[in-house]
């Protein structure tokens, strides 16, 4: 998964080697606060400091014997470091290194997710500026409903995924955590002091109150909030899939010299990146509920949740990081059609102009219901024999007789819909 999807700077996280160097970057902050507490020499310290290192294949070696990993390290460890070694883990048990560390790791991957996020943010931006003012059809249950602009469709998008990023610095700082409490949370064998001073030391904050674990709660934030943010790529990739349907071709992802929509159809250019996103977005919303199902755990710690961590974590982080680049990439090459926009505009008669002639009949002094089926009469005559609706509007006799020539100019003028645009963009963007 890792070699597939990732990209350097996130797959660098999730190995083997890099898991075993954030445990020793914990042991270490451990040594250095016992160090400055006086419990740990200077020599001793020098001596850690200098010589801590492991190999990775020795630990798993190790391992084939302890079944432990944790042991597995610190024997590995050990064997580096000489006597002073056993300075290291000096009143701590497994889970104070793991969940530490793992709140090293995820607070990392979170930077990572939270630039991929911006470059998203950066391209929708740019898209809804580039194409404000571009009149096209909204739809309602998929069918044609009243215009809109593809500057609102992108700064829509914008304004949904500044909500994810916001949720996401929370969950983060959320996640933000270690604990060096001991077996049970109590500091039986370290103390609070010592746990801030090595928290302080790694760039995290001290859980509250930790037992043997930092609770899961932390985790199901981080993770449904992964999920949320999926299921908003997941709807953006559901509207570029039904833009780029046949009948509709209003926009295209970028097909490159040489590519290949099907083995059998040479004419086929298919949405492969927006359903392929659409795919792995599911895979993701499926994680986070093992993280949720992950928060019942048996009084001060069991072990339920360590297995579904090992998968998870890299599993969520590398995809999520994957689908937002591979979506920014995706908008960035996007071809807009915009004589096929106008086209689908214009395609259902310009039926959409139905409310603008209720509400001038409404105004007229009519009641609602008799101007409804004023409206609603004429409507269902264009749809059945393919007739313009604003040259029957201005045939009929009925509607003539409550609005004159220039009223009705009005109620067909397009620009009316894009009157708020401004105010819509200066609530997104600020501007």
């Amino acid at each position: 998964m890792i070699e597939r999807y990732s990209r350097p700077e996130m797959a660098a996280l999730w190995t083997l080697e890099n898991k075993f160097r954030v445990w020793l970057e914990v042991e270490l902050a451990v040594c250095e606060a016992w160090h400055e507490n006086g419990q740990i020499s200077d020599k001793a310290i020098n001596d850690i400091r200098t010589m801590a290192d492991f190999d990775a294949d020795r630990i798993l070696e190790i391992e084939k014997t302890t079944k432990h990993d944790v042991i597995a390290f610190l024997t590995a460890v050990e064997e580096k470091v000489g006597p002073s070694s056993r300075y290291i883990h000096l009143g701590c048990t497994s889970s104070d290194i793991v969940d530490t560390a793992n709140g090293v790791l995820l607070t990392r991957a979170g930077r990572v997710i939270a630039k991929s996020l911006d470059r998203l943010l950066d391209v929708l931006k740019e898209l809804a500026h580039r194409h404000k003012g571009l009149l096209c059809m909204g739809r309602t249950h998929g069918i044609h409903a009243e215009p809109t602009t593809y500057g609102l469709k992108f700064a829509g998008f914008h304004a949904e995924f500044q909500r994810h990023r916001e949720r996401w610095e929370a969950a983060c700082e959320n996640i933000r955590v270690g604990k060096l409490s001991g077996a049970v949370g109590t500091f039986a064998h370290l103390s609070p002091e010592i746990e801030e001073r090595a928290c302080e030391i790694l760039g995290l904050r001290p859980d509250p109150h930790s037992t043997q674990v930092v609770q899961r709660d932390r985790y199901a934030q981080f993770f449904t909030t992964l999920a949320m943010m999926a299921g908003g790529i997941e709807r953006l990739g559901v509207e570029l899939r039904h833009l780029q349907r046949t009948e509709v071709l209003e926009v295209e992802e970028g097909f490159t010299k040489g590519q290949k929509g099907s083995s059998a159809m040479p004419h086929k250019k298919n949405p492969i990146s927006a359903e392929n996103l659409c795919g792995l977005s599911r895979v993701v919303r499926s994680n986070s509920l093992a993280s949720m199902e992950s928060q019942a755990l048996w009084h001060e710690r069991d072990i339920s949740h360590s297995s579904v961590e090992r998968v998870i974590m890299p599993d969520s982080t590398v995809l999520m990081d994957y689908i937002l680049n591979r979506m920014a990439g995706v908008l960035e090459r996007l071809v807009v059609k915009e004589d096929n926009i106008t086209r689908n505009l214009y395609g259902s008669f310009g039926l959409f102009y139905s409310q603008r002639v209720l509400n001038k009949l409404i105004a007229s002094g009519l009641r609602r219901q008799k101007a409804y089926e004023m409206v609603q009469r004429v409507a269902m005559v264009c749809w059945a024999e393919k007739l313009q609706f604003e040259d029957e509007v201005r045939k009929d006799a009925e509607i003539k007789t409550h609005l004159a020539s220039n009223e009705l100019d009005d109620a067909f003028d397009p620009s009316y819909y894009k009157r708020y645009e401004d105010t819509i963009f200066e609530r997104v963007f600020g501007e």
